[in-house]
């Protein structure tokens, strides 16, 4: 499926910016500053040589790079409703956690709920598919199949060399965006899927891609998409960096029949933002296209907190950061070799 220049006539820049403030992505992403406050852990640095706490992984020095540790569990609601999606999406999202660090996966468990093992299998049928489609084994976990519903979580470990981290984007780097648009809504929900159907080659080759521009040094800092959208998890990554930045929604590649709001709002099964020096900016976009994925620079990042929206011939302001942070995890009084 080709990208297209998405037409803002139908929808005002500034009602964008106002559906993307009132999503349930951007309120669920703002729920994380409470839980960073509650725990004291926000601008900690867990170790010589780790990121702050906020990123995509945990990153823990361990010899020559470091030990990734991610997790993710899903609400009930979507677990009962899509059971085997869910099992799979258990994988597929924790090792896009991983390659988004620059890292690359080594082993994953599971925390599995249900009422009786008739409602477990369709998650474990998920999980297995997803693991062998990824190359990555499910090596243990918690089962308890006499739940009053179903439940899942899932975590991962990874390795990683150089790493690409939300805390390391500069003024003057190019926000870009990489995404695989060779799929279809899994409808009703928000979630585009270019993975269940795709050949498990050809996912492992893509995700290959992360960990390739962190070891080459092409790449400063690396968020995947998550279900805050695009513009969402750009504010995060910003955030974390303690930097602004323009972003132009007139840019952001997309599908042909797709309305920008909801895909701006959208979860994709490969997607990923990057923070690249302008002098790389030509052979990221090179890599990801030789592999058939649209990659395409979405906007600037700036100096300040201030985060802007434009179509390329208007602007408003989407979010100040010095006014109203988002998910807690800035670098304000991070000293600066923990900041870079």
């Amino acid at each position: 499926m080709s990208a297209a220049v998405p037409s803002l006539s139908e929808l005002a820049l500034s009602e964008l910016a106002d559906r993307l403030r009132a999503s349930p992505g951007f309120a669920h992403k703002a729920d994380i500053a409470a839980v960073v406050g509650a725990l004291g852990v926000g601008g900690v640095v867990a170790g010589a040589g780790a990121v702050p706490v906020g990123d995509d992984c945990a990153a823990l020095p361990d010899g020559d790079g470091h030990l990734l540790v991610a997790a993710e569990g899903f609400v009930n609601g979507f677990v009962a409703a899509e059971p085997w999606f869910a099992g799979w999406c258990g994988v597929m999202v924790n090792v896009s956690d991983i390659a988004a660090m620059g890292g690359r996966p080594l082993a994953i468990v599971d925390a599995l709920w249900s009422c009786g093992e008739a409602q477990a299998r369709p998650i474990l049928d998920g999980l297995r598919a997803a693991s062998a489609a990824y190359g990555v084994p499910v090596v243990g976990g918690h089962t308890n199949s006499r739940s009053d519903r179903p439940q899942l979580a899932v975590s991962i470990v990874g390795r990683a060399g150089p790493l690409l981290t939300s805390f390391a984007a500069q003024p003057g780097d190019q926000l870009m965006m990489t995404v695989d648009l060779r799929g279809r809504y899994h409808e009703p929900n928000p979630f585009f899927d270019a993975a269940t159907a795709a050949p498990p080659e050809r996912l492992r080759g893509d995700l290959a891609l992360l960990p390739g521009l962190a070891e080459d040094g092409l790449c400063r800092a690396a968020k995947d998409i998550s279900m805050a959208g695009t513009v969402g998890t750009a504010l995060m990554l910003l955030e974390c960096s303690g930097v602004g930045a323009v972003i132009d929604v007139g840019a952001v590649p997309k599908p042909e029949d797709v309305p920008l709001d909801r895909w701006l709002l959208s979860f994709p099964s490969f997607g990923f933002l990057l923070s690249v020096a302008p002098e790389h900016e030509a052979a990221v976009a090179a890599r990801f296209h030789a592999r058939g994925l649209a990659c395409t620079t979405i906007g600037e990042v700036l100096e300040g907190r201030r985060v802007t929206l434009t179509d390329g011939t208007d602007a408003v302001p989407l979010w100040d950061f010095a006014d109203r942070p988002l998910i807690g995890c800035g670098t304000a009084g991070l000293p600066a070799k923990a900041r870079s």
